[in-house]
């Protein structure tokens, strides 16, 4: 029995808008309300907007099925989000169906594909949100078109035999750590994993490179760099963190907004101002970000055209498998607010 594949305008039906509507959030054309946004999006993975249920037979032969691996569940955060949503509608337009397949833990220790995925009825393969080097090598030694969107930590400095997307995080970095230094501050942290992905690997570069160039050190024992799976979202542990320093930094550079929303209620909690005390930074430039007070400085990830960039290079990658792999990186322009001073 064929598979209806959903459409956007079932989409605008179920959610009592116009195709319009629905078609501008896909393709970041035009302003939608954020509340507006996240329904559709909500709405897009509910009806499975792009994808056929797994107890569908494939294809068995010239697969037009792409699989999406992700550790995690995409909805559940920012950019996962508007990068699905961009990314399924590319390849869908294309004649392609997306499959996506959450990888446990235990399969990435083992290196294990999920086992309802079949290579042979896939096309291609995207991966989300997948950190483990051992496991990012398996999945490109299988033979198939791939593209990682970010990666483990340093994987800028590898050798990698597939084509990676990612967001600019360097400059970024820099730029906001020098509009801090320019603003007085002296003494500068860092909050985050370094080790947990390359993104934020890069970020922690950034922010170690503009205080060498601006004749400063950098001390860790003014940074939180435990590892990601610790208690970030819990200003109480944050707070211990903040007392066990020898002094408050004048300012924090923050590995994701996340990251900088929770470290300001530390702040706020330990009687800090924020910027006039000490000055943070994130990175994403979430919804949160600008309705946050003071509103955040951040950088924004275009999370919306970075899917829509992977799903052009792996259909480029379909088409000439033999061409040499490209790594690349999208601007993140800082956006400006209020917890700089």
């Amino acid at each position: 029995m064929a598979v209806k594949r959903v459409t956007m305008q079932d989409i605008a039906d179920a959610c009592g808008l116009s195709r319009n509507t629905v078609s501008k959030i896909f393709n970041d054309r035009g302003a939608v309300p954020e509340a507006t946004k996240k329904l559709v999006l909500q709405k897009a993975q509910e009806l499975g907007y792009g994808q056929i249920p797994e107890d569908t037979p494939d294809a068995p032969e010239g697969s037009r099925n792409v699989a999406l691996l992700t550790q995690h569940k995409l909805l559940s955060h920012n950019f996962g989000a508007y990068f699905i949503t961009s990314f399924t509608d590319a390849i869908c337009r294309a004649g392609y169906t997306m499959k996506m397949y959450e990888v446990s833990p235990a399969e990435i220790s083992v290196r294990k594909l999920p086992p309802h995925l079949d290579l042979t009825a896939t096309a291609a393969i995207l991966c989300i949100e997948l950190f483990d080097k051992a496991y990012q090598e398996m999945v490109c030694s299988l033979g198939l078109p791939c593209v990682f969107v970010d990666g483990y930590a340093k994987a800028n400095k590898s050798l990698l035999t597939c084509d990676f997307v990612t967001m600019e995080n360097y400059a970024a970095v820099i730029a906001m750590t020098n509009h801090m230094i320019a603003a007085g501050a002296k003494r500068i942290g860092f909050v985050g994993d370094k080790e947990h992905c390359n993104s934020f690997a890069e970020r922690w570069l950034g922010f170690f490179v503009a205080m060498l160039d601006a004749g400063l050190s950098v001390d860790r024992g003014m940074c939180i760099l435990e590892p990601d799976s610790a208690n970030y979202g819990n200003p109480g542990w944050l707070m211990e963190k903040l007392r066990a320093m020898p002094s408050i930094p004048d300012g924090f550079v923050c590995a994701n907004d996340y990251l900088a929303i929770h470290l300001m209620r530390a702040l706020k909690e330990l009687g800090l101002r924020i910027p006039a005390d000490v000055m943070v930074t994130g990175f994403d430039g979430s919804p949160e970000a600008s309705v946050v007070s003071p509103k955040l400085t951040t950088a924004r990830i275009n999370s919306t055209h970075i899917g829509r960039v992977a799903a052009a290079l792996l259909l480029e990658r379909i088409r000439e498998p033999g061409r040499p792999f490209l790594y690349i990186s999208e601007i993140s322009p800082p956006v400006w607010g209020e917890s700089t001073r």
